[in-house]
């Protein structure tokens, strides 16, 4: 039975109608894919979160980095073949500069993506000793707490962030170098950028995973960075896929069948 069946529960299978059917797709295509931004969200950010709140300080980065790639290559396996599997605003601004994601879904990802955000640090909030939430500063990045720190960690948000932008693109949206294994590739990328640069910017490389504990920790020492870096970097690989990577039917340019 049709979801928009106004004939529900009736006792009768029948095909559903056209009204029924559009219905459906309007559901599917606009609103499904931005709850499931937002849950996805929300499960990496709380898990995100966690393994900086719980992480031992014999661990250094390899908690952080593995919780965080981990999660998110079971998170976009699960459910990025519904909504992309973006979880960060950056990703779905170069998925839509590329063609991946309409102009009219971006800013309903972002909303969903940042209150996913929030979701996933007002849980981990919840769960955490306070004692332990508060010495990790709630998983706010505060990496950077000198002016003198500022350009070394907006250039590596670029770069680690372009990175993992290209692993994502590369891997779905390119005919040429699609790869199935993408939720790996990413996850992988993601942990690899935190092992290098998480030491100079922290490598957030997502306003949303910024967003949600600077506001539960009310800490937003230059919390721009973590919107500038991912950002600008989501521009040049839009970029680099349009004129420069891309397939033929990518390019704005010299464009194939």
């Amino acid at each position: 039975v049709d979801m928009c069946d106004s004939d529900f529960g009736n006792g009768k299978m029948k095909e559903p109608s056209e009204a029924g059917r559009a219905c459906t797709s309007w559901y599917e295509q606009l609103v499904q894919p931005c709850l499931l931004e937002l849950l996805g969200s929300a499960l990496f950010i709380f898990i995100g979160c966690m393994s900086v709140i719980e992480n031992v300080p014999d661990m250094g980065l390899l908690q952080p980095a593995l919780a965080h790639g981990l999660a998110l290559s079971l998170i976009i396996s699960t459910l990025g073949n519904i909504s992309g599997g973006h979880f960060n605003p950056a990703v779905s601004l170069a998925a839509m500069l590329s063609g991946g994601l309409t102009l009219m879904m971006l800013l309903p990802y972002w909303i969903c993506q940042l209150l996913g955000g929030l979701l996933g640090a007002a849980l981990a909030k919840v769960v955490s000793p306070e004692e332990r939430f508060w010495n990790a500063t709630g998983a706010a990045f505060v990496t950077v707490q000198k002016q003198g720190q500022v350009m070394g960690a907006l250039v590596a948000e670029i770069i680690l962030t372009m990175l993992t932008l290209a692993v994502g693109l590369g891997t779905t949206t390119n005919e040429k170098t699609t790869f199935s294994p993408t939720p790996f590739c990413v996850g992988l990328s993601v942990t690899m950028a935190i092992l290098a640069g998480g030491a100079v910017s922290g490598a957030c490389m997502n306003p949303a995973r910024a967003f949600g504990p600077a506001v539960m920790a009310n800490y937003w020492g230059f919390h721009w960075i973590y919107w500038l870096g991912p950002l600008l970097a989501s521009l040049l690989v839009g970029l680099l896929f349009r004129f420069v990577t891309g397939d033929g039917k990518t390019h704005l340019i010299l464009k194939g069948q």
